[in-house]
């Protein structure tokens, strides 16, 4: 057995270099999953310890090398991220501020009740040290704002309250606080009165001067092309989604549309080919330079600056700068003269993001955008093999774009199901009616858009790109309205996803019969997720919502408030139904600002407000008491109050042999830097020196 997995490996070698970003991947799954926070020295020693290994793989057998090589790459990927976690550390907020904030927009988009939202950096709080100061925080806007027009680089003051990033709403669920920590994001809020401007825009920063050129722009797009067909040109071109209506969005998700809305590597696949296509089949009706010049990689270099302008001018997220990478590591291929659309370009690109940013393995862009791309070149490298002479080319095309959305739907169906709780039904019917013409109209037309404006005639292709994307919009419409367009599913054990994953990876990229052995763990993921169970209770960190698993679904204990972690709950529940309808499912009984839950054979009180829990008795006779106020004295009980719950977070049960037994956010995540708040700024003297004035 063990001769045969040795050749096994030993077979792989031309193509072990496919499973680089896997193994960096795995490592960066390991660091992220410990519940405590290594040291940084602990990384830097993880990824010395990576390097000898690599030094030293030559001297083992081949049978034992790629062994090694896989164990120093896992290695490295824990100390990748390691370094990428402690190297971004800033401020958090460690409690809830109320008072006047200063700060300058460096960003400015929507909430998501379309909550106009300002992203402020140099920031200033009352009565705080600026080393204790958060480096960026986001205040969303509510009430009258008409005293001022926001605009990147000016400084706002403004009344608000602040709090710091919010931790998972279940044990298990979207980390947010982690998110926050890699942005920079100390702290989150509100204000409900007026944002005064403190002054106005004066610096010649680069960063600033795009994003103005990327405002105006979507500006301008928005007032030649009416309605939401407007804003999503906006969106596309300057990802720049503030203006899109909810109805649509609701629309494109239901339609599996919603990737032509984010500036992904569709659409810098498609910008880049249009302008490696446009620039090399110019260049060959020159006869001159088709005949002296290497067309082919000037057109490459054409292309790779203009996606880089369109990186810039996109605002450059996380998204568009896997896309750009993507897209660049291809352009460099042809170059180079190879092949670009292959396997191997696909796992340079993934290594690329991994070491830039760890942290985006676990985003649903970075795992849907390879996913596609890994099925599409595995599976046209199979087509290539096939014979099509005798087919016309019109069919060949069809069916390419048959193909590819097939290929691409299926790949990012089970991601997309895993991290937004459901199905387009007819997502390949929309895909198939809508992708063509984002590649063949309305990106060429906003390139056209572009090459006219210098000259006033950018409206041209602006109408051209506005009848591409109404049609994509009424097509998002039609397909979201049908009957049984959507299907909900529950949110699984994680294991579940890495199970599909992995089991298509190896189906892939293996080479020989054991490939399709990967079939095992694609089957045993499915499986898992037909059977998988939800908590049968849940209590939000803030000791004021419970719900509780019935016949009819997750009763929830307020018919409105806490709106965000009862919808999430809900959707993870596979039933996204209105909060007061999920409301009085009789699972729960309220007795004024007392409510109370019979699970298996443990009682749970959950008491809302000063006055209830003083007029409380001992428990209430519960076994738990979930409050949102403090508890001073000492309860006969199991007992969460606001001050437990700030530190371990939301809680989920499950029944054990008829006892309810309790997980909280801080059993699962551990004590990582993300979720420990306050990190002094470390200051250089010069830094020190330039705050002081």
């Amino acid at each position: 057995m063990l001769q045969v997995l040795t050749r096994q490996l030993v077979n792989q070698r031309d193509h072990a270099f496919l499973w680089a970003p896997v193994f960096v991947g795995l490592g960066v799954a390991l660091y992220f999953q410990l519940k405590f926070e290594p040291d940084r020295s602990v990384a830097y020693i993880a990824l010395c310890v990576m390097m000898i290994l690599l030094t030293v793989v030559r001297r083992v057998s081949d049978g034992l090398r790629v062994l090694v090589i896989g164990g120093a790459l896992v290695i490295g990927g824990f100390g990748l991220a390691g370094v990428r976690t402690h190297s971004v550390a800033e401020p958090v907020l460690g409690f809830r501020y109320f008072g006047p904030i200063e700060g300058r927009i460096v960003e400015i988009d929507r909430s998501q009740y379309s909550a106009v939202r300002l992203t402020l950096d140099t920031v200033v709080l009352e009565r705080m040290q600026t080393d204790r100061t958060p480096a960026y925080v986001r205040v969303s806007l509510h009430g009258d704002q008409g005293h001022i027009d926001p605009a990147p680089g000016q400084t706002v003051i403004m009344t608000g309250h602040l709090s710091p990033p919010s931790g998972p709403v279940e044990p298990g669920g979207f980390d947010f606080q982690r998110m926050a920590w890699f942005e920079g994001l100390g702290a989150v809020g509100y204000t409900r009165t007026p944002v005064l401007l403190a002054r106005p825009s004066a610096e010649r920063r680069a960063g600033l001067l795009v994003y103005r050129i990327r405002t105006a722009i979507s500006k301008g797009v928005q007032s030649r092309i009416d309605g939401e067909a407007g804003a999503f040109a906006a969106a596309i071109m300057t990802g720049d989604r503030s203006a899109m209506g909810q109805d649509s969005l609701a629309a494109l998700r239901a339609s599996n549309l919603a990737h032509l809305l984010a500036i992904s590597g569709m659409h810098m696949g498609i910008l880049a080919g249009f302008i490696f296509a446009l620039v090399r089949y110019g260049l060959a009706l020159w006869p001159w330079a088709a005949l002296r010049l290497p067309t082919k990689k000037i057109a490459a270099i054409a292309a790779l600056i203009v996606a880089a302008g369109y990186l810039a001018l996109s605002g450059g997220n996380i998204a568009t700068q896997r896309a750009f990478i993507m897209v660049a590591v291809m352009l460099v291929a042809v170059l180079c003269d190879r092949r670009a659309l292959t396997l191997r370009a696909v796992a340079i690109a993934a290594l690329i993001v991994l070491i830039v940013r760890p942290e985006a393995l676990f985003g649903p862009g970075f795992q849907m955008s390879f996913a596609a791309t890994t099925a599409l070149v595995g599976a046209f490298g199979v087509l290539r093999q096939l014979d099509t002479t005798a087919v016309p080319r019109w069919i060949n095309s069809i069916g390419a774009v048959f193909v590819s959305s097939l290929v691409a739907g299926l790949a990012t169906a089970p991601i997309a199901a895993f991290h937004f709780n459901q199905i387009a039904q007819y997502g390949l019917i929309a895909n198939f009616l809508s992708v063509p013409l984002m590649g063949t109209l309305v990106m060429p037309s906003a390139v056209l858009a572009a090459v006219l404006a210098p000259i006033g005639l950018a409206g041209v292709g602006l109408w051209l790109m506005g009848l591409g994307l109404s049609w994509i919009l009424g097509v998002a419409h039609f397909i979201a309205n049908l009957e049984g367009g959507v299907r909900h599913v529950v949110t699984p054990d994680p294991l579940v996803l890495v199970l599909i994953c992995m089991g298509t990876l190896f189906v892939i990229v293996w080479h020989g019969a054991l490939r399709w052995s990967g079939v095992l763990p694609l089957i045993m993921g499915f499986t898992f997720w037909q059977v998988a169970e939800r908590p049968v209770f849940l209590a939000s960190d803030s000791g004021s919502l419970i719900g509780v698993m019935t016949p009819l679904g997750r009763d929830v204990s307020k018919e409105s408030g806490e709106n965000f972690a009862a919808s999430s709950w809900l959707e993870n529940d596979g039933n996204p139904v209105p909060q007061d309808v999920a409301f009085g499912r009789d699972g729960l009984v309220e007795e004024g600002r007392v409510v109370r839950a019979r699970i298996g054979m443990t009682d749970v009180v959950n008491v809302r407000g000063a006055m209830a829990l003083a007029a409380l008795e001992g428990c209430g006779g519960g076994d738990i008491l979930i409050t949102n106020q403090p508890v001073t004295t000492p309860r006969d009980c199991m007992v969460y109050d606001i001050n437990t719950l700030r530190q371990v977070g939301s809680l989920a049960g499950w029944l054990e042999n008829g006892e309810l037994r309790l997980v909280s956010v801080r059993d699962q995540t551990g004590d990582r830097l993300w979720n420990t708040q306050s990190v002094r700024r470390r200051q250089t003297p010069l830094t020190q020196l330039f705050m002081a004035r």
